[in-house]
Formats: structure tokens, sequence, C-alpha cells
């Protein structure tokens, strides 16, 4: 049995049980792959190697084609505020908190998420994974945040 079959399986009876009497939506089962009609069944015949009586000769102008060059793209416009700041959505302002925040000594590699949230005076929230950090480690963590977004929100703005 497939693992597609049992996870369905597993899907319709968990259902079942908190669904009461409502049916969970039919899933249909993988198809099932084709057989090939080939005589070979899947194997390649061994052809006896011959060796070529007479190389081709290459022509020394096919071998070096032309290089198509691509024009140059003009670089891309930054959006800035009137006061000098640049716009920028919430998750690459969560991504500069997040890097400046991994420089920290003791900064767990997986199971840290930073959401940015606000308008004018956006802020940020850390949360942590179960057993990612010990508990003095985050509070230390969360409290470096505070002075973070106090240092970035000078150079950056939430784009909405």
């Amino acid at each position: 049995m497939s693992d597609d079959v049992k996870d369905a399986g597993l899907v319709a009876m968990i259902s079942s049980i908190l669904g009461g009497n409502k049916r969970a939506d039919i899933v249909a089962p993988p198809p099932l792959t084709e057989v090939p009609s080939d005589p070979t069944h899947g194997f390649e015949p061994v052809a006896a190697s011959v060796p070529d009586p007479a190389p081709a000769q290459s022509d020394p102008a096919s071998d070096t084609a032309p290089v198509a060059i691509k024009p140059a793209e003009p670089p891309v416009k930054i959006a800035t505020t009137p006061d000098g700041r640049r716009l920028l959505p919430a998750e690459a302002i969560a991504d500069l908190v997040l890097g400046e925040l991994r420089k920290i000594e003791d900064f767990p590699a997986t199971g840290v998420s930073v959401t940015v949230y606000g308008y004018r005076h956006w802020n940020a929230m850390i949360t942590f994974a179960p057993f990612s950090t010990s508990f003095q480690n985050a509070t230390r963590f969360r409290q470096a945040i505070p002075d973070l977004v106090f240092k970035l929100r000078r150079f950056v703005a939430l784009e909405i």
C-alpha cells in the first residue's frame, strides 16, 4: 500500500473522529503507474562497439558560435521616503532584524521567527520554537529587540 493511500486513510479516520458524523472529502488514490509495453522490460540492448572508420572533420568556424550579448538592465531604483529612509516590505525588515540578532553570541541557528508589524512606528516581535534556546538567552534576545528596532527605524520605513 502506498504512503498516499495510507495518509488518505489516516486523514479520513482523524476527521471522522473529530468531525462526528461529517464525512471527510473523498480522496482519490494516486493513479497507478503504467506498465511499459517494451519487450526489453526496461533494459537497454547492448550493441557491439564498432569503431568509426572515418572521424568527422569539424569545421573551425562552427566551433566558435556567436555569443549573444544581453543588454545591461538599468539598476533597480530603491524607493525612499522624503527624509531619506528606504521603504522596505515587512519581510525584508524582518530579515534585517534577524540578521542583526544573529550577530549576538549564542543566538540559535534555527527555530527563530521575527514578525514586523505596525505602520509609521513599526515594531518587531521575536518568537522561539520549543527547545531552540534557553529561557535566559531568549530573554536576553527579546531585550535586545527594542534597541535594534530603534536604530533600524532611522534608516528603514515600512512599505505598505
